[in-house]
């Protein structure tokens, strides 16, 4: 398999030969505004210039969106992915957005399993909040206030297994447990309202994600793209030689592919 980073969450995936497109934001620089109540207002999203020209990033087979939100899948994506090809959505009424914006391909992610090319999709749990407050605000946002993950196994290819947007909480446990994935990608740039309270993996949650996969390899993602996330590349990686995982950690840079 192939990763390859290419802005903020947004990552091409080449898995037993064929292309997924992950939570594509492909606006131009600055074009949004910062997400409210959140760290850097002085900064515009997206807050760095796509590294990879929108022909290469439309060159795959399918799309996977695992929620709805400006950082994952925006205007920009909604206007120029292809209306035919195939989208996987994490529920029915996000499977509904897609439709209602031309989308004619779509299918909802299933926990059982979605076979695409030989290759089985099965979503997993996420919880986009580490604070039970945050889903009223996302309702008041009228906004997604639920994520998922998905777990590609394939005869051929390592397990892997895309966190999507979540913190560490107990039910995670269970995924690795059942999946026992080789390759897991975190989303770890800890975004952060003012107060505190945060939307995906902080430091220390990438490190318990470690320690319940003693023998997987894990690739940072989902960092230095948005004005609210707080853990850098840097930040991480010192991190994770002070813990003793910086061998089994990637954290590729913009354009970067990691390859296993």
């Amino acid at each position: 398999m192939k990763l390859k980073q290419i802005r903020n969450a947004t990552m091409i995936i080449t898995y037993a030969n064929k292309k997924f497109l992950i939570d594509p934001m492909l606006g131009e620089k600055g074009i949004y505004p910062p997400f409210p109540g959140t760290h850097n207002q002085h900064l515009n999203n997206p807050i760095v210039e796509l590294t990879v020209s929108i022909k290469e990033i439309l060159d795959v087979d399918a799309v996977i969106v695992t929620h709805i939100h400006l950082d994952h899948f925006d205007p920009v994506a909604m206007e120029v992915i292809p209306k035919d090809i195939k989208m996987f959505a994490q529920n029915e009424d996000e499977a509904n957005q897609m439709k209602e914006a031309g989308f004619n391909n779509v299918e909802v992610l299933k926990e059982e399993g979605n076979l695409f090319g030989g290759i089985k999709l099965m979503k997993t749990p996420a919880k986009h909040y580490s604070d039970n407050s945050i889903p009223e605000l996302f309702r008041q946002l009228n906004t997604a206030d639920e994520a998922c993950g998905v777990v590609f196994n394939h005869v051929d290819e390592k397990t892997l297994y895309v966190m999507g947007d979540t913190v560490w909480y107990d039910e995670l446990k269970n995924v690795f447990d059942k999946y026992n994935p080789e390759v897991v990608t975190v989303n770890a740039g800890n975004a952060q309202f003012v107060d505190g309270r945060y939307l995906i993996m902080s430091k220390d949650d990438f490190f318990e994600a470690t320690k319940v996969a003693p023998n997987a390899q894990f690739v940072a993602t989902h960092m230095e793209g948005v004005n609210h996330l707080m853990v850098s590349r840097r930040d991480l990686r010192e991190y994770a030689i002070e813990k003793g995982f910086s061998d089994r950690l990637s954290i590729p840079a913009d354009g970067e592919t990691i390859e296993f």
